[in-house]
């Protein structure tokens, strides 16, 4: 494993803040030409590692600065405090708190606990009515009350900068900037974790979280100075420390299936050894719940290379529904939660 992360930092400034909407509209050609440009670069990197870097992204440093320090006052409560809003309580929305060894990776017990939140949905909103899975509102603690704003407003950034992001994947494959905004992700599945990973002994046989792909099309993360992420590469395990200033930003399961694996998803894994709790802030976009999971031209299961998926799967068996795929993936990580929220109504 290498001390390097090997990963482009990649300034999305020519697309992020109506970027994009330069190179549709076609009338600035500068703008134009910085888009084009910026997209070749993720292309080399979606092609390369499926990782790289995000700058320019406009998002405030104070807001991450806030929600970060608002996280640590939650995970240092009592535990009796957190469970208060302990995901059994979200019901099927699938929102709220989970202890240490909670989630599985793998069928393994995550080293880590962590605050899953969405969408803000009102109750009268059609799809909380209808008990549509992980559709509704977010649980917040009553003893951190500046967590809720700050929540809500990292969702609106992050989307944006998402789609910003989105629209130069596009461009990458020689689509029209607004091809997800525009279908996919008009109205996106929108997951955000926050994360708190224990100290790991050196010794210690177990992961923060273990080897895995995200499921969807896009991830953006958020980290503290802890370190922890690697990133597997054909010379090995490679690290993805923080950078100040920007997003980790990787690609999915779901992204790798609609380019046929042109683009790859890579597994990454975390293990904290910096001695201290480690924050992170995983934020996924992805495609419409209600969204038909999109036939593939070519190869899904294998690359250029002719090698299979990392782990054997081949990602053209799945038809039907993003959320259907979707609650098949996080039932397998809830397997408990699944048994007695979706399966008992």
């Amino acid at each position: 494993m290498t001390g390097s992360p090997a990963l482009p930092v990649i300034d999305v400034a020519p697309l992020a803040g109506g970027g994009a909407g330069t190179v549709v509209a076609g009338t600035v050609v500068a703008g134009r030409a910085a888009a084009g440009t910026v997209a070749e670069q993720i292309q080399a990197a979606c092609r390369d590692r499926g990782f790289f870097y995000v700058t320019g992204h406009g998002v405030p440093a104070e807001l991450l600065d806030e929600l970060a320090g608002a996280s640590a006052e939650f995970f240092a409560l009592p535990a009796a405090d957190k469970t208060e809003i302990a995901m059994a309580r979200g019901g099927r929305a699938w929102r709220g708190y989970f202890p240490v060894g909670g989630e599985l990776t793998s069928g393994r017990p995550d080293l880590k606990e962590g605050l899953y939140f969405g969408t803000e949905l009102p109750e009268h909103d059609p799809r909380v009515l209808a008990g549509l899975p992980l559709h509704g509102r977010n649980l917040f603690p009553r003893q951190v009350p500046r967590l809720r704003e700050l929540v809500l407003s990292y969702l609106d950034a992050l989307t944006s900068l998402g789609q910003s992001v989105l629209a130069g994947v596009a461009l990458s494959l020689g689509l029209d900037a607004g091809y997800f905004a525009d279908g996919y992700t008009a109205d996106p599945t929108i997951l955000f974790r926050i994360f708190s990973y224990p100290p790991s002994p050196p010794e210690a046989a177990g992961w923060g979280v273990g080897e895995h792909t995200d499921y969807g099309l896009l991830t953006l993360l958020a980290q503290d100075d802890s370190g922890g992420l690697q990133i597997a590469a054909p010379e090995g395990w490679i690290e993805a420390p923080p950078v100040p200033g920007t997003f980790v930003c990787n690609i999915g399961d779901m992204l790798d299936r609609l380019t046929g694996g042109w683009y790859r998803s890579t597994p990454h894994r975390v293990r904290n050894l910096s001695g201290h709790p480690r924050l992170s802030f995983p934020f996924f976009l992805d495609p419409g719940f209600a969204a038909e999971v999109p036939p593939l031209p070519g190869r899904a299961a294998t690359g250029d290379d002719g090698q299979r998926r990392w782990d054997g799967q081949d990602l053209r068996a799945f038809t039907g529904s993003y959320g259907d795929y979707l609650l098949g993936k996080v039932s397998k990580v809830f397997p408990q939660l699944r048994r007695d929220v979706l399966l008992s109504r």
